[in-house]
């Protein structure tokens, strides 16, 4: 599937480019944008791996992540998407489409995270065969689960556990 091209007031979420990875290499590599996810700034070469693993959704799955564009100066934002990771995470996943964002820390605060990931679950909502999304996040993490909550997903009660460390898992249940 070719990956779709979302509009909102002040964003345009489009497929990445090879030409995004300076801007999201420079963003994965801050301190502030990974203290909830690894804790430690992404190398080239991870951030490389990971514009491969976005492009590679669509053409494997027919669904994966957006470049986030401000409409008003054509800046690159930041990552938002779905994805299925595999994660050896306990409990799993059962391959419901995880979704995610990352933001440059200059949109942070300004709302961007919550239109953003409110426009890819307006286009999930219409995604025939998913019955249900989730996320993931650091417990600590709560401006992002603030997001989460507003945009329909509930906490598991139990905190699961990946690559160690405890984890908070959120579902959000597509209604049709």
């Amino acid at each position: 599937m070719t990956p779709v091209v979302l509009e909102s007031d002040r964003l345009i979420l489009r497929p990445h480019e090879v030409q995004d990875f300076d801007d999201l290499a420079r963003m994965w590599a801050e301190p502030k944008v990974v203290r909830y996810i690894t804790g430690t700034p992404s190398t080239e070469e991870a951030s490389w791996a990971r514009l491969m693993k976005y492009i590679g959704h669509w053409q494997m799955l027919g669904f994966g992540y957006w470049a986030v564009i401000l409409r008003d100066t054509g800046a690159y934002a930041g990552d938002v998407g779905f994805a299925d990771y595999k994660r050896a995470l306990k409990p799993g996943l059962d391959g419901v489409p995880e979704a995610g964002w990352v933001l440059s820390p200059e949109v942070h605060g300004r709302g961007v995270a919550t239109e953003a990931v409110a426009r890819i679950h307006a286009w999930a909502d219409e995604h025939p065969t998913w019955h249900r999304t989730c996320c993931i996040f650091d417990p600590e993490h709560h401006v992002s689960q603030k997001v989460a909550l507003r945009l329909g997903y509930r906490p598991e009660e139990a905190l699961g556990l990946y690559n160690d460390m405890p984890t908070r898992i959120m579902y959000r249940d597509i209604k049709r």
